[in-house]
């Protein structure tokens, strides 16, 4: 009853907080009396009762461009984690639900994946398909979002190479669940494969998914700010948390250290991911008996 008690409250703050960073993420840019873009303020001012957490090179505020980062590096997180989601949850219900031959093929497969290096084919596909993506928008007539391309590739690349853990999970479920009463049952009332997966099979592993669904999200951002660090992630004025700490890390050096540029969006970064792992692990130990500790 303890460890329910604990992970109720673990559940509840970490809620509060993602609840909370939403809301500046989403109201902040809007509030605030800056423009991410402004750049009419003193270059490198420290923090001071204007600006909260100073302002970089260009003269914007660094809070204001911390919000607004926010808003990229969760949407990237998010639509990246249901991309994973959507296509690791089919792929492992249909390999396990199979069996035999064909769930090895399918295994197989995501063995072979897991052997390549993600990050650097992430890189490669971004490197070369980026310009594609550009001149094909211009094409539709969608020259002034061409700057947005960028960020439809992060959203794909990174949601198609996160389902493999994701697949695997859903398989080994479903490999336990397809030997229970009620498969059986709907197998004599005649009901079809399809059906069977998604209609009863699928509603008994939304614990699991939901807990790595909480898990995911803060692996894609890391991995979307990894990417922004090395400068392929969203294109200036454009801001998320990893653009503003590879600016940031440019200003620590021995002769003038500009800490504010990277305590800001250091900080927001740390509380979200951290809140995303607390949530994730209280939800396992919720839903998950052989982690519960009652």
């Amino acid at each position: 009853m303890k460890g329910f008690l604990n992970n109720r409250r673990v559940i509840m703050i970490s809620s509060g907080l993602l609840i909370l960073l939403v809301l500046l993420a989403v109201a902040g840019p809007i509030i605030s009396p800056y423009r991410y873009d402004d750049t009419n303020h003193p270059s490198l001012l420290a923090p001071c009762a204007e600006h909260w957490f100073g302002t970089d090179i260009n003269g914007r505020d660094v809070l204001t461009r911390t919000l607004y980062g926010a808003r990229i590096s969760m949407l990237v997180g998010l639509v990246g984690a249901l991309v994973s989601l959507s296509v690791g949850v089919v792929y492992g219900i249909i390999s396990g639900y199979c069996g035999g031959r064909i769930d090895a093929l399918m295994m197989r497969f995501v063995d072979i994946l897991y052997s390549l290096p993600r990050l650097i084919l992430v890189i490669f596909v971004i490197a070369v398909f980026d310009g594609y993506v550009k001149d094909f928008m211009a094409d539709l007539g969608l020259a002034q979002w061409s700057s947005w391309s960028r960020l439809l590739l992060l959203f794909m690349c990174l949601g198609l190479v996160e389902w493999l853990t994701m697949a695997r999970i859903v398989r080994g479920q479903v490999l336990s669940l397809r030997e229970r009463q009620f498969v059986q049952a709907a197998h004599v009332l005649g009901q079809s494969n399809l059906r069977i997966m998604f209609r009863h099979l699928l509603p008994n592993l939304s614990g699991i998914i939901l807990v790595y669904l909480t898990l995911t999200i803060p692996s894609v951002i890391l991995e979307e700010s990894f990417l922004s660090f090395l400068g392929l992630g969203v294109q200036d004025p454009q801001a998320s948390w990893g653009t503003l700490l590879s600016e940031g890390a440019k200003f620590i050096n021995p002769i003038k250290i500009s800490w504010w540029m990277l305590a800001g969006p250091g900080i927001f970064m740390a509380v979200t991911l951290l809140s995303l792992n607390f949530l994730g692990d209280a939800l396992r130990d919720r839903f998950d008996p052989r982690f519960r500790k009652d």
